[in-house]
């Protein structure tokens, strides 16, 4: 029998709307692939079938009446299938796995909307999450104003805001605190990108934290990714 891989790496893309997370988590994917790494891009809510069912009842506000300890269940219920069924056999065969948000979201969004105890929220996480924790969490960081503002000029003019972003002013600063005080508390997993630069300028900064982060001195020859799409 063949030797067993080496666990992949977990890369999380965390922080507000409009600041780019969907961009940067694809362009750091086909980065690592670009340089003969085996990777895989994955999202939250969704990532699996299950999880994709239930991110529409989620950013639909259909979910809402449900309250912040209702929608943290529901966010926990895909998050299951997500781990089972995409993000960890991906680890398992020793890919990396790039994800658009993960439990950190949890705990800023429904943390923000109010009512419910951080023991429950890291309850939660602890029991679903368990062990598959990211190796290395980027938070990307931006201006309220200017995500919101970024936000709404990439989406269609036909097309309604999502039950998030529908929220207050107030809402969105007290996530950008949340992310901000996640990676003040646990800095060996988290570094905070400064996410008002361009698209390529970001994705830079990204790389080098990544090399520096999970590649140590080994160089990795992978050219920048063209960025062509809004960010997201």
């Amino acid at each position: 029998m063949g030797e067993a891989p080496a666990r992949g790496r977990f890369i999380t893309l965390e922080g507000g709307e409009g600041t780019g997370k969907s961009t940067q988590a694809k362009l750091l994917a086909e980065r690592l692939q670009a340089a003969g790494i085996a990777a895989i891009l994955t999202r939250e809510p969704g990532g699996s079938p299950g999880a994709e069912a239930i991110r529409e009842v989620l950013l639909s506000g259909a979910a809402a009446s449900l309250g912040p300890a209702g929608e943290a269940l529901l966010f926990s219920a895909a998050r299951i299938d997500h781990l089972e069924k995409t993000v960890r056999p991906a680890l398992e065969e020793g890919s990396f796995v790039v994800c658009d948000r993960f439990a950190d979201s949890t705990r800023a969004y429904q943390g923000a909307l109010g009512g419910l105890k951080q023991d429950f929220i890291r309850d939660l996480e602890r029991l679903v999450v368990g062990n598959t924790r990211p190796d290395l969490t980027l938070i990307l960081d931006l201006p309220v104003e200017a995500g919101l503002a970024r936000a709404e000029a990439r989406r269609p003019q036909s097309a309604r805001a999502d039950r998030f972003e529908r929220e207050t002013l107030a809402f969105h600063e007290a996530v950008r605190g949340a992310f901000l005080a996640i990676a003040a508390a646990e800095p060996a997993r988290c570094v905070v990108m400064d996410a008002s630069a361009s698209a390529a300028g970001v994705a830079e900064a990204v790389w080098m934290v990544v090399e520096d982060r999970l590649f140590g001195d080994k160089v990795i020859c992978a050219p920048a990714i063209s960025t062509t799409k809004s960010l997201t």
